[in-house]
């Protein structure tokens, strides 16, 4: 069934401002800038103002299913930005081990990570960091290391590359568990509930 028309509203917070030019979006906020670019789907974006605050209007005219689907997809790409220019995004990643320990260098401008002494393998693997993602030891917890950024996707795909490094090949992987695991996601700047 078609639907003649359907939209969706996102709430902008006051200490963010927000820029739409032919669905590219810009988000500024207290952490920085993105920006996206949403062209791929086929919507309306509108800024509007009430009395309430600002917000963002994501319009689909004749839309089928699949084509209203895009509208939660939209809204949620656009949260996540404010929600990364506000508070951020922190990845809690631990090296797991049955013997030989995972040694995690990290480089002075906590861009990359060298990972040596893998299952006791002479290779060094060597992860660099996606653009505005940034790696640090955490001090409260031993060989667990924090990545952080304000861009969800860059983040996760840091955090991926991390894991996807140090999988375990040829061998039982019920047997042989070791690897960096995500053990929480968080928000860099904690918030009280």
């Amino acid at each position: 069934m078609l639907t003649i028309y359907k939209d969706l509203d996102l709430n902008i917070p006051a200490d963010v401002t927000i820029e739409i030019s032919s669905r590219v979006v810009k988000v500024k906020g207290p952490r920085g800038e993105l920006e996206k670019n949403l062209r791929h789907l086929a919507m309306d974006m509108r800024l509007v103002s009430d009395a309430k605050g600002n917000k963002i209007k994501f319009i689909v005219w004749h839309g089928a299913r699949k084509h209203l689907a895009c509208l939660r997809t939209a809204k949620a790409a656009v949260a996540n930005m404010i929600k990364g220019v506000t508070i951020g995004f922190q990845y809690k990643m631990r090296a797991v081990y049955a013997h030989f320990p995972i040694n995690m260098i990290i480089a002075g401008d906590n861009k990359s990570v060298e990972i040596r002494n893998f299952l006791g393998e002479k290779r060094v693997r060597k992860v660099i960091m996606q653009e505005g993602v940034t790696i640090k030891e955490d001090k409260a917890q031993k060989d667990q290391v924090l990545v952080e950024g304000n861009d969800i996707d860059a983040v996760s795909q840091s955090a991926a590359l991390l894991h996807g490094v140090t999988l375990v090949r040829n061998k039982d992987i019920r047997k042989f568990l070791d690897g960096i695991y995500c053990t929480e996601k968080t928000s860099i700047v904690q918030v009280e509930a």
